[in-house]
């Protein structure tokens, strides 16, 4: 990003600073403290606690830069809520659970309607929507079916988006990989097995894959298959292709992470000293849809990473997390956010100490046959790096996060220029997070 650029979003900066600078003022004036202490929205349904309905709600408003990479730009300053989510969770049983998600994702200046109900708006849906039993006498054993995020792979598919270490789960969502295109937002309909034997827990799920069917538009052919397997019947006119299985497997070495819900934790801040090991996989077979021989074939999926978060001297902590992804749709397919090939990931944290800020840096890479191949005419490595900081003015409860997002090599992503060349991506993002 040039200097011209960098000149034109000094006042973007300032405005964050701005917000921070009031805050740390106020706590070194000598007024009386305000009480910003966080207690979970619980309502009892028991003396002890053990039975309870738990709420959670979080906004995510972001301001975003146009894409500053094309040659030109001017800078634009759009609005949008990322998302919009409400969840609750009743144990009223130590043997079951029941759980309601529902909300909305990325509603823009150009996806609002006159009435909100008309036209292709971003609306309210269900999220998940699951029921859960606890078999065995210990942790070793829960069934649960439904609407569910229990998924294989990698720790970040399971990701949080209550208290991210970067501002948002990675673009291109290498980890989100089936998003859109088998599953809702990230979910798919199905039943799952989880449990905790000492230090290594499991989950494992068996789902029927949505039948969006969306495809990776290359805007030259790479392959001639389409991920629509699940929609079309074999050459003997028998339906196929409707069942994914996946699963993720972790070892934690120092303090145990909670399995009770699916939703992998960004960073601890420093409350937990955290490392663990993991591998994954998904499959779906005969999942695609060969339109030059008519027969169909599978997708296979694996991964393996590691985590790290704990505190250091005083106050600070580190984050980290590694994750290497390999990925197999069939003969030079490129899906929407990953393809045949490799990927890999990486980012790093570091809450400086006797502060509130978290500088990070994340980095992300991947090489799909697809894009490197003659039938594309692309030769291309898919980057992506964000570089941010996190200003947490209460925990992951209430944050701000400024960050640099930039993806270049990736045709899906920025499309191509007007010479024909793959358009990189670059932005500036402002997102004002509060959970309760």
């Amino acid at each position: 990003m040039d200097t011209k650029h960098l000149l034109r979003l000094l006042p973007l900066l300032a405005f964050c600073l701005g917000l921070g600078l009031p805050a740390l003022a106020q706590e070194n004036a000598e007024k009386p403290k305000v009480d910003h202490s966080y207690k979970p929205l619980t309502v009892k349904l028991s003396e002890d606690g053990s039975k309870y309905v738990r709420f959670i709600i979080w906004h995510q408003q972001w301001i975003q830069t146009n894409n500053l990479a094309v040659d030109n730009s001017k800078l634009q300053l759009t609005h949008l809520a990322r998302r919009s989510r409400f969840l609750a969770y009743a144990q009223v049983s130590p043997r079951f659970l029941i759980l309601t998600h529902f909300g909305l994702n990325n509603l823009t200046p150009g996806n609002l309607t006159s009435l909100g109900n008309n036209g292709d708006a971003p609306q309210l849906f269900l999220h998940d929507a699951w029921t859960e039993f606890k078999v065995s006498n210990d942790n070793a054993l829960y069934i649960g079916g439904g609407l569910h995020y229990w998924k294989g792979l990698t720790r970040l598919a399971n990701q949080s988006t209550l208290n991210f270490m970067t501002l948002d789960q990675a673009r291109p969502f290498v980890h989100w990989h089936s998003l859109a295109v088998t599953d809702q937002f990230a979910r798919h309909l199905g039943i799952y097995a989880k449990g905790e034997l000492g230090k290594f827990d499991y989950r494992l799920a068996v789902n029927n894959p949505g039948r969006n069917g969306i495809q990776a538009d290359l805007g030259r052919a790479a392959s001639n298959l389409t991920y629509n397997g699940f929609s079309r019947a074999d050459k003997s006119g028998d339906p196929t292709g409707n069942t994914i299985v996946e699963g993720y497997f972790r070892y934690n070495f120092w303090d145990k992470e909670s399995t009770k819900l699916p939703y992998q934790v960004g960073s601890y801040l420093g409350a937990k000293k955290v490392f663990g090991i993991g591998a994954g996989f998904f499959a779906h077979p005969n999942g695609m849809y060969n339109d030059t021989t008519g027969q169909h074939e599978s997708v296979f999926h694996f991964a393996v990473d590691a985590f790290l978060d704990m505190p250091l001297a005083g106050d600070d902590c580190l984050n980290a997390y590694a994750s290497f992804m390999s990925f197999d749709y069939g003969n030079n397919y490129v899906s929407r956010w990953a393809g045949t090939g490799t990927a890999v990931y990486g980012h790093v944290g570091y809450k400086l100490p006797a502060s509130r800020f978290m500088p990070y840096i994340a980095l992300q890479m991947g090489n799909y046959d697809g894009f490197k191949n003659d039938a594309t005419g692309f030769d291309e490595t898919v980057l992506g790096l964000d570089v941010g900081l996190n200003y947490f003015i209460n925990g992951h409860n209430a944050k701000l996060t400024l960050e640099y997002h930039s993806i270049s090599g990736d045709v899906r992503e920025g499309g191509l220029d007007p010479n024909g060349n793959v358009q990189d991506v670059q932005q500036i993002r402002l997102q004002a997070h509060i959970f309760l």
